[in-house]
């Protein structure tokens, strides 16, 4: 697959999405439906996000790209925490809260390997439809080449039958025409011995 630098747009976005969920709360039901819906859209961002990344950059190539931006907006969102601990809110328990903020980031990113999945699965199952079908073509061309080819021999039989008939026809002919020959010889020698003995008898 030829890949466009252009592609990578998609990627870059992806990780913007990662990155900005930092800055939401970590509470989601006791901060309101609200914070949960800007979560379900991040979510369904991402899901695009790895829906796109799969068209353009492959399965494979594009599941290296997800990880690598998971993995650098984890490593961001780590050292954004450790410096600016104070505006995240996370004085006690840093290590937690790291963890928790790191959960968040690899969810988003999951997300986005889940729509690559769902492309893939959708792809693979439009090409084993073209192949089923190409396959009952292929049946098909294969059940009228077999119906030909009943129908040639067939008629091959039926001209082969007609030939060893015409043949068996001629050979008869040939036969009766022998016949008749040897019979009229045979007829001829006698003739011929008749006259020979009325010769001699005359003679005596």
């Amino acid at each position: 697959m030829k890949r466009k630098n252009i592609y990578y747009l998609t990627p870059a976005l992806l990780a913007i999405i990662v990155f900005a969920s930092n800055f939401l709360s970590t509470d989601l039901f006791k901060a309101g439906y609200q914070n949960f819906s800007v979560w379900f859209v991040l979510s369904i961002f991402s899901f695009a996000c790895g829906w796109l990344i799969n068209k353009t950059l492959g399965y494979v190539h594009g599941g290296k790209v997800v990880f690598a931006v998971i993995v650098a907006s984890a490593f961001i969102s780590v050292l954004l925490i450790s410096f600016f601990n104070e505006y995240f809110g996370v004085n006690n328990l840093i290590v937690e809260n790291m963890i928790l903020y790191i959960l968040r980031n690899i969810t988003l990113g999951a997300m986005a390997f889940f729509g690559m999945a769902i492309c893939e699965v959708i792809h693979y199952r439009h090409g084993f439809a073209n192949a089923q079908n190409k396959n009952e073509e292929y049946e098909k061309t294969i059940e009228l080449a077999q119906k030909e080819a009943k129908i040639i021999l067939e008629d091959a039989k039926l001209k082969a039958e007609k030939i060893l008939y015409e043949a068996q026809k001629n050979l008869q002919s040939i036969i009766d025409a022998k016949n008749e020959m040897e019979s009229r010889i045979k007829e001829l020698i006698a003739a011929e011995k008749d006259l020979i003995n009325k010769y001699e008898k005359e003679e005596e």
